[in-house]
């Protein structure tokens, strides 16, 4: 269970918004968390039109660890970078006149969250959303 999508129009955050929630649904996630996993995969999408000045693409994919399960998704593109990723990561940072939630944000609804990003090279975002451990009684 994989999909990889370019983002190069607003269209393709729309498109990658659904392919995650079908994917997280397909998995079992419950409505709550297909919700803030299509957030998030927004926020980090919306990152790369409005911020790379490029292209990117994102992929999804069901993954395991011990008898957890979960859905990655990674969003890279090859833009100008973050200049000052600590200060980005702070609540209330934009540079886009926003509010500023996208990277903290994101950070709060996922499970797992890690970016990378090197000016002039591009930003790389890793994020997981595991799905509840049922163990049998």
């Amino acid at each position: 269970m994989e999909t990889t999508i370019h983002i190069e129009r607003s269209a393709d955050v729309l498109e990658s918004r659904e392919q995650g929630r079908q994917l997280a649904r397909a998995m079992g996630f419950n409505r709550v968390d297909q919700t803030r996993i299509a957030t998030a995969i927004s926020e980090m999408t919306r990152n790369v039109l409005q911020h790379s000045r490029s292209t990117g693409q994102i992929r999804m994919e069901k993954v395991t660890r011990g008898l957890q399960s979960g859905l990655c998704i990674e969003v890279t593109d090859t833009g100008c970078g973050i200049s000052d990723l600590q200060q980005a990561e702070k609540e209330g940072f934009s540079t886009a006149s926003s509010l500023g939630a996208g990277i903290p944000g994101t950070r709060r609804i996922m499970d797992e969250f890690h970016i990378e990003s090197e000016p002039g090279k591009g930003v790389s975002v890793t994020m997981i959303r595991w799905l509840p451990v049922v163990l049998a009684s």
